[in-house]
């Protein structure tokens, strides 16, 4: 009984699969792959020629050839019978590389045409410690003119850097915190730290969030008992929490200048007037807090 060799394999052929699969991902197709490859190892080459020496089906081979001259990656160049060549591949796939980007441009022009104002009504959330810090870092990285931000020191002490640097590039930040320590904060020369109301001091159940609005664009309230966020452009809401942080910007300076007068008519902390405000579970934690 005679027995038949495995055939060897060849050596120059080793690595095609691997050349097809970056073929396939610019478009072409198997049979398209393989006849350019054979006129790269030998040509000029006829149909014939390449379809013995590739394996491609000699109809194939011809097509092939068609749609390879129309792309520009192979050419003729003689008849009687037709011969080819291959274009240099540097020299094709830099031209693949000019012609998929100015696709890519002018199809993000008018797909930019088809995209929602950016004030758009969506509500995005975030949940967990680590994936509400990496969210108010990336949105303080994207930064390109303000951030204003209302919070506790412990809350935003890791982001002291991420800050420093959104400072070091210009961006003007406005912190109102809840601690002892402005200077903690203040990052640079377009920073400033007003502690709340003049005390710095945590009273009610509001004072547990962490409010941050970017370049008037987007807010981002956090709760710091429960670890939940939510993020938006949504107009209305970016309004509202930047409203919020300048009436505490408002609030500080006043407290700052008239302190004194403050506080012999509404009480320390403002007592008298969040009394009256204040549902009984924020009363008795304000009372709680304060001694009063």
């Amino acid at each position: 009984m005679s027995v038949v060799p495995n055939p060897q394999p060849d050596p120059a052929r080793e690595g095609d699969d691997d050349i097809l699969k970056g073929f396939r991902s610019i478009g072409f197709t198997d049979y398209e792959a393989r006849v350019y490859m054979q006129l790269l190892r030998s040509s000029p080459a006829t149909a014939y020629e390449i379809a013995k020496a590739s394996g491609v089906p000699r109809p194939n081979t011809y097509n092939a050839l068609d749609t390879l001259a129309k792309r520009g990656a192979v050419q003729p160049v003689s008849d009687n019978p037709r011969r080819y060549v291959a274009i240099p591949p540097k020299q094709h796939l830099k031209g693949i590389v000019r012609e998929t980007a100015s696709v890519c441009e002018d199809l993000a022009e008018k797909l930019a045409m088809l995209q929602q104002p950016i004030d758009d009504p969506y509500v995005w959330n975030v949940r967990g410690e680590k994936e509400i810090h990496e969210k108010i870092a990336s949105l303080v990285r994207e930064s390109q003119s303000t951030i204003r931000i209302k919070a506790a020191r412990d809350v935003l002490a890791p982001h002291i850097e991420t800050l420093t640097e959104a400072a070091a590039l210009g961006v003007e930040i406005m912190i109102i915190l809840f601690g002892d320590d402005a200077d903690e904060f203040r990052v640079g020369e377009s920073c400033q730290v007003y502690l709340h109301e003049d005390n710095g001091v945590r009273m009610g159940s509001a004072d547990n969030l962490f409010t941050m609005t970017v370049d008037h664009q987007i807010a981002l309230t956090a709760t710091t008992d429960n670890l939940t966020a939510f993020y938006t452009r949504n107009h209305a809401v970016v309004q509202m929490a930047e409203t919020l942080i300048r009436h505490d910007f408002y609030m500080a300076e006043i407290h700052a200048r008239f302190g004194n007068e403050i506080e012999a008519a509404f009480g320390p902390y403002l007592r008298d007037l969040r009394l009256r405000s204040f549902s009984p579970e924020q009363a008795k934690s304000f009372r709680e807090k304060t001694g009063l």
